[in-house]
């Protein structure tokens, strides 16, 4: 049986962060090759500064459905 990608997203909902972070990665990287060490390091610290925000002050999140929208907004779809 085939999971939605909804039923994925439920799923990891329940899932520790690290293990998605972790699913996250190994899809990119399957999908579109590594970092290079530079790159990785740049990006590294820009999640951390961006978690580390989202910690101090929630309101700063946007919702999942939000990105969605706004990603269909600007595609046309």
């Amino acid at each position: 049986m085939s999971l939605t990608l909804e039923q994925i997203v439920e799923e990891t909902r329940r899932w520790p962060d690290d293990v998605v972070a972790e699913l996250i990665d190994r899809i990119v990287i399957a999908k579109h090759g590594g970092l290079d060490a530079d790159h990785a390091e740049q990006w590294g610290k820009v999640a951390e500064g961006r978690a580390a925000e989202s910690e101090r002050d929630p309101s700063v999140l946007v919702s999942g459905q939000d990105v969605i929208a706004r990603i269909r907004k600007v595609t046309g779809q």
